[in-house]
């Protein structure tokens, strides 16, 4: 059995609010939505990245890890971006297993890490 790839499906407490971060924060943009009469799920898309948001009630609270973690093209361009936008973010860390990382928590509680590799 193989795999080409996964995309993580975040719940959010506000639609429209996720909905802006991703876009203006992130970079990402709109693939689709659904929903009647309120939209309340979306795919996002940004280079060969993709996630889900769909309207919940947040995250589940048993799990305080990442929920996705990326690998942007030009980490240290997102990193500097991030910084432009005064968001606030953890790292950028070095790891033990040879990445360097920053975190970012989006309105949601959900838990985003950026990556690359060390070397």
């Amino acid at each position: 059995m193989s795999f080409s790839n996964a995309t993580p499906v975040l719940r959010v407490s506000d639609y429209q609010r996720a909905k802006t971060f991703y876009m203006d924060v992130l970079g990402f943009s709109v693939g689709m939505e659904a929903g009647e009469p309120i939209v309340g799920f979306g795919i996002f898309r940004v280079g060969k990245a993709q996630v889900f948001l769909t309207a919940g009630d947040g995250p589940a609270e048993s799990y305080d890890g990442w929920r996705v973690y990326f690998y942007p093209e030009d980490f240290d361009g997102f990193v500097a971006a991030l910084q432009e936008k005064q968001l606030a973010f953890k790292g950028p860390t070095t790891t033990e297993y040879g990445m360097v990382e920053v975190e970012v928590t989006d309105p949601d509680g959900n838990v985003l890490c950026f990556g690359k590799d060390a070397g």
